[in-house]
């Protein structure tokens, strides 16, 4: 037995109290027997009933792969095409219990096709049982799951060296697979690694200790699963409450719904809104059954608040003096699902906990190759890839690392064209500024804005460089003076003198010129103001993202569509003749080039009316959003 040294193998295990949930799941290589040994599992804890068993003996000989014998994997391998094929593919959950203790397990597919189901399953386990089929030793698929496994937080694992009886219940080899796992994930960072040579098919060492192998005095795989010890529960760390929507049945009632996914909350406790930094205090805990004073992790509630702070769909209601982080940007490990390559630059949608943003994953730090665990350059994530990247959000998230909080600090990123789910992630820490925590001020937008008996807008005017962005702002906000508007202009080249004035005019530099000028509108319309843009920002995608950072109605982008030889007719700076000698290599409208919007608020042809007569349309288009007035369709479709 020197070779499983690294992996002592534990005395038999007395008798113990009863023990709260488990959550488990099983996973490997394709055909290790996992759905067998769950099969097993149920069979052996009395969770199988007769009607179910004698289903179950039909189905064996209908689709069954072990001859003559029940085939225990038909009681989780339930779709058609599973069965016909012989593998798992979806995730299958199945409940059990003993005296000692309830599980949830979860049939993980092995293979390698399937590996982002495996994802899934093993996010919400707290052990794994990791099969190997005596036969073949530790594969890739096994090194990956394993890996897989760490990544989602497990720290338990039962190595199950599956088969047994085909290796005539070798005890060297079951030693030479072990040793082999022990080399392997000793960089993995589990708590446990606790081997067992069984045999699903026929219940050795699975709830009773197996004559087959009386070289093995380590506990059975039922005895083990009763009395492993898990990490603490999520209730020791802090409060974390992820709104899933807001209650109000009437003007008498407002309580924000959800599921907490830390802590515990108690009547009086002081809670804070993550985002804006708002906070109240507890005043009723509501659930079907009625008012509570205490609710934990993992229960469903309604909060209500003894304020009436702004916290939608989305929010996290916290412990003020253990608040999660709030950024922008955010390095995480992600789990690659899709048979896209992952290429940095690219869109997609995060959702995180109760919140949907569009995000890009900026730049690969690296990828981790399955085999040794180590990390290696990386430009792209190919199917089933593991990587660490880097990832923008246009609207600053709220998450822990997933280490600490996998509830809150778990993500997935979704296609933004086919709604497909691309990967799995795991959120590493916040980047750029970290432990900045906005203040609840008590004068917010609406009250300034209406303090102006206005509403706050954010009025961009994109086009090509001449096309009249600027003159027609400037007319508009005199305009909107004279009806007594409050208002300021924020023009690209003033910017590009000062806040800017440290940045170029390549593809990065321009985007950032617009997300610092987005940023400053936000401000802007803080201070309840209407808020006239005029800045080229030639890429399309530079705008959509800067529309994202407001809510709906806060934003109106007008497209200033005057042809490129009326704008180097006009020349206003004398731009496009610097351009066209040459002097100017980046110049838009002649160096580079310039995406149109492809659905704007409002378009103005400069080639059909003057500035004077264009403005009046923009004035018309945006008052009634400003005086909170509505906007028929026809009027809309007139202007």
């Amino acid at each position: 037995m020197n070779a499983v040294a690294t992996l002592a193998r534990p005395a038999p295990l007395p008798a113990a109290p009863a023990r709260g949930l488990l959550r488990f799941l099983t996973c490997g290589s394709v055909d290790d027997g996992k759905s067998t040994l769950i099969g097993r599992l149920l069979h052996e804890t009395g969770a199988i009933f007769e009607d179910q068993f004698a289903a179950l003996e039909k189905d064996s000989r209908r689709h069954g792969t072990t001859g003559g014998d029940i085939d225990f994997a038909l009681l989780v391998d339930g779709l058609e095409a599973e069965r016909e094929q012989g593998i798992t593919i979806d995730v299958a959950y199945r409940y059990f219990s003993t005296p000692r203790r309830s599980f949830i397990v979860a049939d993980t597919p092995g293979h390698e096709q399937y590996t982002r189901n495996m994802a899934t399953g093993a996010s919400n386990a707290e052990l794994a049982i990791i099969l190997i089929d005596a036969r073949k030793g530790v594969l890739t698929q096994t090194k990956r799951h394993s890996v897989i496994a760490a990544l989602t937080g497990i720290r338990h694992v039962i190595l199950a060296v599956n088969k047994i009886d085909l290796v005539g219940f070798d005890e060297k080899r079951f030693d030479a697979i072990v040793a082999d796992y022990a080399a392997f994930a000793g960089k993995l960072g589990f708590a446990s690694i606790v081997p067992i040579p069984v045999s699903a098919r026929f219940g050795d060492n699975i709830a009773a200790p197996s004559a087959n192998t009386s070289w093995y005095n380590g506990p059975t795989l039922v005895g083990h699963l009763e009395e492993v010890e898990v990490e603490a529960a999520r209730t020791d760390g802090p409060l974390r409450f992820p709104v899933q929507w807001v209650n109000r049945p009437n003007l008498d009632f407002r309580g924000f719904s959800g599921t907490l996914a830390g802590g515990v909350v108690r009547v009086g406790d002081e809670v804070v809104a993550s985002s804006s930094g708002k906070t109240s205090r507890v005043t009723r805990i509501v659930t079907f059954d009625g008012d509570r004073e205490t609710a934990r992790a993992g229960d469903a509630v309604t909060l209500v608040l003894a304020d009436e702070i702004d916290a939608p769909r989305g929010e996290v209601l916290a412990d003020p003096k253990a608040r999660p982080a709030v950024a922008s940007r955010l390095a995480a490990r992600l789990v690659w699902m899709s048979e896209d390559t992952l290429a940095p630059g690219r869109s997609y949608l995060m959702r995180l906990g109760t919140r949907t943003v569009p995000a890009t994953v900026r730049t690969i730090r690296s990828a981790i190759d399955v085999e040794t665990f180590d990390a290696r350059e990386a430009g792209s994530l190919a199917l089933n890839g593991i990587g660490v990247v880097e990832i923008d959000t246009v609207a600053p998230v709220v998450f822990d690392p997933y280490d600490e909080n996998r509830a809150t600090g778990a993500f997935i990123l979704i296609d933004r064209f086919t709604n497909a789910t691309v990967a799995a992630g795991m959120a590493v820490e916040a980047l750029g500024a970290t432990n900045v925590h906005r203040h609840g001020f008590d004068v917010d937008r609406a009250a300034r804005a209406g303090l102006k008996h206005q509403r706050s807008l954010a009025v961009w005017f994109t086009g090509l460089p001449g096309s009249g962005k600027s003159t027609i702002a400037n007319l508009v906000e005199r305009k909107l003076h004279a009806l007594g508007r409050h208002t300021t202009v924020l023009d690209g080249d003033d910017l590009r003198q000062g806040l800017n004035a440290d940045l170029g005019f390549d593809l990065a530099s321009r985007a950032e010129n617009v997300r610092r000028a987005g940023e400053v509108a936000r401000l802007m319309l803080d201070a309840g103001l209407v808020v006239l843009c005029a800045f080229v920002s030639p890429v399309r995608a530079d705008r959509e993202r800067l529309r994202e950072r407001f809510a709906p109605g806060e934003f109106v982008e007008v497209f200033v569509d005057t042809p490129a030889e009326v704008c180097a007719a006009r020349d206003p700076k004398g731009l496009y003749a610097k351009a066209q000698d040459g002097k100017i290599a980046t110049f838009t409208g002649v160096g580079q080039g310039y995406e149109p919007p492809l659905s704007p608020d409002l378009v103005l042809d400069a080639a059909a009316a003057d500035a004077e007569a264009l403005a009046e349309r923009v004035v018309a288009f945006i008052e009634p959003r400003i005086s909170g007035a509505s906007l028929t369709a026809e009027d809309s479709a007139a202007l």
